[in-house]
């Protein structure tokens, strides 16, 4: 029962990344097809996120009043809803409509799944199941590539759509297996604490802004590295430039894959440490000054490798450092803050590269890798001291 419930899991980590590189990946055709400029797919992101922040702040009392599978059921059917509104649209307000049940369906899940797995199970599971977000994640770029070579971009989010309503399926006929954790899930429920209550804990505030300051660059990546290829190489196919988009979200999924076999080794603190190290190494790859686009790719790939155990060690690490008690509330807030990230980095970037020039994006992450990295080690510091 407890193997065919993680298989369940490893399932709902796809769903959470299949509809995060579509805008990125189908966006140089939309923007043709709306006739607007560029950086208007940031505002489209933005709204996304925004709705996900929504959803992520109000996932801690979800979480203590609705049990996790049906915030999980409830959220998939939010994020069909808005593939298929997606897939509908054909004039570029329409998307704004229709990004809000696509956001929605992300915050809540993503805090509630993520609570779950941080309070079951080890770190080595914690990291496999980010990988298969990166597999969904990698997935839907290779839809909408398939997609605008046969058919349209619409298509692209329609196929998608029907995938996760396979899943979120699946998720109905698992109901019976999560009750063999319930009666664990309802003393932790009755026992969590609120926002007000979880923000004011040594080191929550420092987390917060080393999340946001992740989000920030991997958003970026997910929305702009086909736009990256398509302003600074020439010759690209349109289908080649969509499939661009999953090279980071390849990155994201080899680096939880590896992080998953030496996580319980190394421990949470050392893989976001050696986690960043390689993401700088991928930053430079794509800085350096080289013909063709194969170097600039494989710099993405080594980005997305180095982001891969981020995300998922600082999450693990919630109820280590804040306790049991907080770590609903506090990883519902690092979810909230990753998505205001999500929504301001993409957009500000939008704008800067209008002056900039898109090949200005290698900076523009680098800025917040260094961000991640100094406000983790202070709140290992923090936290620590609390601790002793």
């Amino acid at each position: 029962m407890g193997s065919l419930l993680l298989a369940v899991i490893y399932l709902i980590f796809i769903s959470l990344g299949l509809p995060d590189s579509l805008l990125g990946s189908g966006w140089p055709e939309m923007q043709a097809a709306f006739g607007v400029p560029s950086s208007y797919a940031g505002y489209v992101s933005m709204t996304i996120s925004c709705m996900t922040v929504i959803s992520a702040l109000v996932s801690p009392r979800l979480i203590k009043r609705i049990k996790t599978q049906w915030i999980v059921i409830v959220s998939i059917g939010l994020t069909v809803l808005g593939l298929i509104g997606f897939s509908f649209s054909s004039q570029y307000w329409m998307l704004f409509l229709w990004a809000v049940p696509y956001g929605l369906g992300a915050g809540s899940i993503d805090a509630a799944v993520n609570n779950y797995v941080a309070l079951h199970y080890k770190s080595s599971v914690m990291n496999f199941l980010h990988c298969f977000y990166g597999v969904g994640a990698v997935i839907s770029p290779f839809i909408m590539s398939r997609a605008l070579a046969v058919a349209h971009w619409n298509d692209g989010y329609r196929w998608t759509s029907f995938l996760q309503l396979g899943i979120m399926a699946v998720c109905i006929l698992s109901i019976p297996l999560w009750m063999q954790n319930e009666s664990g899930e309802e003393e932790v429920r009755a026992e969590s604490a609120g926002i007000a209550e979880t923000i004011k804990v040594p080191g929550v505030v420092l987390t917060l802004i080393a999340f946001f300051s992740y989000c920030s660059g991997e958003a970026t990546c997910f929305l702009w590295t086909p736009s990256y290829f398509a302003g600074t190489k020439e010759g690209l196919s349109a289908e080649t430039i969509a499939s661009f988009g999953s090279l980071i979200f390849g990155g994201l999924m080899l680096g939880r894959l590896i992080a998953g076999f030496v996580s319980n080794k190394l421990g949470d603190k050392k893989l976001i440490r050696i986690g960043i190290a390689v993401e700088l190494i991928g930053i430079l790859l794509v800085i350096l000054p080289t013909p063709g686009y194969i170097v600039d790719a494989i710099g993405f790939v080594i980005i997305g490798t180095g982001m891969g155990p981020v995300y998922p060690a600082i999450q693990h690490l919630a109820p280590l450092n804040f306790g049991k008690r907080y770590s609903a509330a506090a990883i519902g807030m690092q979810m909230a803050s990753a998505y205001v990230g999500s929504t301001i980095s993409p957009m500000i970037f939008g704008q800067l590269q209008q002056v900039f020039g898109i090949g200005f994006m290698p900076l523009w992450i680098l800025l917040f890798a260094v961000l991640n990295i100094t406000f983790m080690e202070l709140t290992y510091r923090v936290a620590g001291r609390q601790e002793a």
